[in-house]
C-alpha cells in the first residue's frame, strides 16, 4: 500500500472507557501486507525465526495487542502523511521496520505463512531479492527458473502467487519506483536517470512511467527543478 492511500479510520464501536468524542475520536489504521516483501525479509532475517505457540493453522482474523515497538514505527508513518517532501524514503524503511515487528511477533505464524506459503516458494524469494538487488540488469525468466530447480510453468505459477504479478512487470516495477527517488536527485538528467534503471530507449521509458504515475518523467523533472532548491553551502 502507498503511503497516500492509508486512511484513519473512526472505531464505528468504541469501548465504553476509551473516552472517544468528536475532539479526539478512536482511529484505526490499516496496512496491506505485501507477500513479497513478506518473503524477502524472511529470506534476510535468521533461519530460527520464532514461531506462533499453539500450532495449528492460522486464522485468517487475529486479535492481540501491539507492541510498543510496534506502535511507534506506525505513529513514525502516519507522522509522515504530514511530510510529503520526506515519505520516498523514510516511509518504505518504516514499513519494513513494521513488517519485521509484525515476524518476530505475537502473530508470526500468519505473517510467514503468507509470506512463504510452503517450503516449495523458497525460490520465489531469492527470486525476489535477485530482482531488487539488479533491477537494471536484463534477465530471462528461464534462466532464473533453471537456477531455481524448477520448470518455467512452476516459477510463473509461484512468483504470481506470491507477488501477484509477473517477474518482468515485478522488475519494471521496482525501475520505476527507483526512477522516482532518481529525478529527485537528478532532474536535469531525464534520459541519463532512465538509462540508470534500466532503460535504453527513452520512448518506453517515457511511456512506461507515465502509465505508471500518470505524467511523463520530463514534466516531473521540470517541475522537481522549478520548486527544489540547493541548500546554501551544499556542494554538488
Amino acid at each position: 500500500m502507498h503511503l497516500e492511500e492509508l486512511r484513519a479510520l473512526p472505531a464505528r464501536h468504541a469501548r465504553p472507557d476509551s473516552r472517544a468524542d468528536p475532539g479526539r475520536p478512536a482511529l484505526g489504521f490499516g496496512l496491506t501486507l505485501e507477500p513479497s516483501a513478506v518473503a524477502e525479509l524472511l529470506q534476510a532475517g535468521p533461519g530460527d525465526a520464532p514461531r506462533a505457540a499453539g500450532g495449528g493453522v492460522p486464522s485468517g482474523i487475529a486479535v492481540s495487542d501491539a507492541p510498543a515497538a510496534l506502535l511507534d514505527a506506525v505513529v513514525r508513518l502516519l507522522r509522515l502523511l504530514d511530510e510529503p517532501r520526506d515519505r520516498a524514503v523514510p516511509a518504505p524503511l518504516v514499513k519494513r521496520e513494521i513488517l519485521w515487528r509484525l515476524i518476530t511477533g505475537e502473530q508470526v505464524t500468519a505473517v510467514r505463512r503468507l509470506g512463504l506459503a510452503d517450503s516449495g516458494l523458497s525460490h520465489v524469494s531469492r527470486a525476489v531479492r535477485r530482482i531488487r538487488e539488479h533491477y537494471a540488469e536484463p534477465f530471462r525468466v528461464e534462466d532464473v527458473a533453471r537456477l531455481a530447480g524448477v520448470s518455467v510453468s512452476a516459477f510463473y505459477r509461484n512468483f504470481q502467487a506470491v507477488t501477484a504479478m509477473s517477474p518482468i512487470r515485478f522488475q519494471k516495477r521496482i525501475r520505476l519506483q527507483e526512477t522516482r527517488l532518481l529525478l529527485a536527485t537528478h532532474p536535469g538528467d531525464v534520459t541519463g536517470v532512465g538509462r540508470r534503471v534500466g532503460y535504453d530507449n527513452p520512448s518506453q521509458f517515457s511511456r512506461e512511467y507515465r502509465r505508471q504515475f500518470g505524467a511523463p518523467p520530463s514534466r516531473v523533472a521540470a517541475h522537481l527543478r522549478s520548486t527544489v532548491r540547493t541548500p546554501a553551502g551544499v556542494l554538488t
